[in-house]
């Protein structure tokens, strides 16, 4: 792994760096409660996918970042598959404001662990001998503005669509 630090916008002042020191699953696992049954027929599930991510302060500058993924395929209201992976990354970030590291722990550290936890789910579902299961690029800086958006707005002011 590199040890040169990276930072968000290659324009920023000096200080202000994001240091990414190791890439790792947390948790996973996979479920197929229909197995063997399953694959005596061809089906076509619904998958639903569920994303979010947590960011946990360790000590002065380091931060644990934890983006889970959960996809759940099923057919005729009954489960084919379950996968949930937990894929985390440990960053040293230092030199930010607390809007600016809110942003880099919302948006700029699940932006880079996405790759990894969709490798984890491909590979899973793969593994269980399912249809194979590509996830699609997510826009976390669309899903984070989104979120301060949201939290931005008081209960009982939100538009009602007509």
């Amino acid at each position: 792994m590199a040890d040169t630090p990276i930072t968000p916008n290659s324009g920023e002042a000096a200080g202000k760096q994001v240091a990414l020191q190791r890439i790792y699953i947390r948790d996973c696992s996979f479920e197929s409660p229909r197995a063997p049954a399953v694959f005596a027929t061809a089906i076509n599930p619904e998958v639903k996918v569920n994303m979010r991510s947590d960011a946990n302060k360790l000590g002065d500058d380091n931060f644990e970042v934890v983006l889970t993924i959960t996809v759940e395929a099923q057919a005729e209201s009954r489960s084919i598959f379950l996968v949930e992976v937990h894929q985390a990354g440990l960053f040293n970030i230092h030199g930010f404001n607390d809007q600016e590291l809110a942003a880099l722990l919302g948006s700029y550290c699940p932006n880079i662990l996405f790759p990894y936890a969709r490798e984890a789910v491909s590979d899973l579902v793969q593994k269980g001998s399912m249809p194979t299961l590509l996830l699609q690029p997510v826009n976390f800086d669309a899903i984070y503005m989104q979120s301060i958006g949201q939290a931005a707005t008081p209960p009982g002011d939100a538009a009602i669509p007509a």
